[in-house]
Formats: C-alpha cells, structure tokens, sequence
C-alpha cells in the first residue's frame, strides 16, 4: 500500500542501497567528528536507525558538495552544534540553573596570548 493511500503511516523506502546507512553506522562511532555529534544528538530524540540514516543524508550532502565544488572534505568538529546558537545555549543553561535554586552570573573567558 503506497504512503498517499495510508496517512496514518511514514512512507517506507523501497529503492536504493543501503551501503550510505552502513558508511553512516560507522561513521557515527568515530570520536571528536561532527558526524558523530550529529548521530548523538538526532539518536537522543528519535532513535539509533533514524539517527542513522540522517548521518547517512549528512553524508550525502558533503560528498555531492565535494564533487561540484572539488573542494577537500573539511570536518566541521564535534562543537559545531554548540557554537552555532552560544547565546540560546547560554540562557537556556541558565534558566536551568535558576531552576535548581542557583543564581549564576556569567563572564566571558578571556583569551590568554
């Protein structure tokens, strides 16, 4: 039964090769990598098989990036999620920490020479 005759249900992919799944599977377990960050935090929310095919798309996104561009791959690093929104990361630890009963106050680290 195709997907549009039954929406109560996701669609279920019938083609293609399972091998980016399987690169993605591997590439999940590799330490300090963005692509590891990546299967960590979707595998949090949704589960290890979506989390890995989402690494799996993240894959195929940076290999047809490489191929138009002929650019070398360059891995964005595990911190690249927390870096990306620093001040929603911040307030939200703070509220978290104000929940507990803690008053916090925040200053910026300076950086040594």
């Amino acid at each position: 039964m195709p997907a549009s005759e039954n929406p109560g249900r996701p669609a279920k992919a019938t083609s293609g090769s399972a091998a980016p799944v399987e690169a993605a599977w591997s590439a999940s377990h590799t330490r300090d990598t963005y692509l590891s960050s990546l299967y960590s935090r979707v595998a949090g929310r949704r589960g290890a098989k979506k989390a890995a095919v989402a690494v799996a798309h993240s894959t195929l996104g940076a290999v047809w990036h490489i191929l138009k561009h002929h650019v070398p791959y360059q891995d964005l690093g595990p911190s690249h999620f927390d870096k990306l929104h620093t001040e929603r990361l911040t307030r939200h630890y703070l509220r978290r920490l104000e929940d507990l009963g803690l008053k916090v106050t925040v200053q910026p680290v300076t950086e040594a020479a």
